[in-house]
């Protein structure tokens, strides 16, 4: 029955995404897209970190690595297949690299987060020094500081640019189209065994099963999924500067993915939406500092609701048949 509803949820979650764009404005359109891009972002570290038990602070280098990629593919192939596939498969290739060295050389947890966090902020200080004309791969101008300007948005095989509308539904589609195939990815051999290394990695490791490969899969598929979500900023506003590998950018995909709930899929998508439509309406007003506010929400969670939105929620439903047996009218 609750696979019957999840299932149910998404169908009617994928059908009001398709629909909506139809009845909002323009604008509308253009700030939810940007949640929702967020959103995918979320996931793949709901996935890494959730899923996977691997503790990484730069999954904002695998967004940033997607949408360069993309950028840069798009200018020499052009904003097709191609194009997209490069945006996936460079931010994968990265996260395998980087994942080999981390969990074939048996690294802490803690100094993984600390080598994904100061890769990120080396990304950051590497792009924003491309500011020469020099600093080019192919047609595409890296731009340094100021940002990559004019990117070619995806294309229908017609050669028709996908306009904001399009780019809406694609987003709806990606976000669950990731949550079905994570969830059927976890019903799998190699993701069982990724749910076993997270519970205890040493009882794994004695029954036989290979941690470290576990890992590098798990964090090699996150990051691929973190590339699309960056491949679709791309797309959405047709700029990407170094920020997008910034130490705030990474922080608050910590803080979505606590606030929501941890060990879901569903609770990091929420708690994104959530907080950036908050900190979004916060912005406009020069009362209270926006990043003030993050940080007393994060150490609210931590402290109090440690387990995030969602689970507290699920388990607060669960208890109400029980207590309702235990007390009958």
């Amino acid at each position: 029955m609750g696979r019957f509803a999840q299932s149910l949820g998404l169908l009617a979650v994928l059908a009001a995404g398709l629909l909506a764009p139809a009845r909002l404005e323009l604008f509308t359109i253009y700030e939810f897209t940007a949640y929702l891009i967020m959103a995918v972002l979320a996931l793949s570290l709901a996935f890494v970190w959730g899923k996977g038990g691997i503790m990484c602070l730069g999954q904002a280098a695998f967004f940033g690595l997607g949408a360069y990629a993309w950028a840069v593919a798009a200018i020499n192939f052009g904003p097709g297949l191609v194009a997209l596939a490069v945006a996936i498969a460079a931010p994968a290739a990265f996260a395998a690299v980087l994942g080999y060295f981390m969990f074939y050389g048996r690294i802490n947890d803690i100094y993984i987060g600390v080598i994904t966090l100061a890769v990120t902020l080396i990304l950051f200080n590497l792009i924003n020094s491309t500011s020469g004309p020099q600093y080019r791969i192919g047609a595409a101008l890296l731009g340094g500081f100021n940002g990559m300007t004019g990117i070619p948005t995806l294309a229908w095989p017609d050669g028709t640019p996908l306009d904001p509308a399009a780019i809406f539904r694609l987003t709806v589609i990606v976000i669950v189209a990731g949550i079905v195939a994570i969830t059927l990815y976890l019903r799998t051999t190699p993701g069982k065994i990724a749910i076993a290394v997270r519970e205890n990695e040493t009882r794994a490791e004695l029954l036989g099963y290979n941690v470290a490969q576990s890992k590098l899969i798990t964090f090699t598929l996150g990051g691929a999924l973190a590339g699309l979500g960056g491949c679709l900023f791309a797309n959405w506003g047709a700029f990407v500067s170094p920020t997008i590998f910034s130490l705030v950018q990474s922080a608050q995909i910590i803080i979505w993915v606590i606030v929501g709930g941890r060990g879901t899929l569903i609770g990091p998508i929420l708690g994104c939406i959530a907080l950036q439509w908050a900190t979004t309406k916060l912005g406009t007003q020069q009362v209270v500092q926006v990043n003030l506010v993050l940080g007393v929400v994060l150490a609210f969670f931590v402290l109090v609701v440690p387990q995030g939105i969602v689970p507290m929620i699920c388990g607060l439903l669960r208890r109400k048949p029980s207590a309702k047996a235990e007390h009958p009218a």
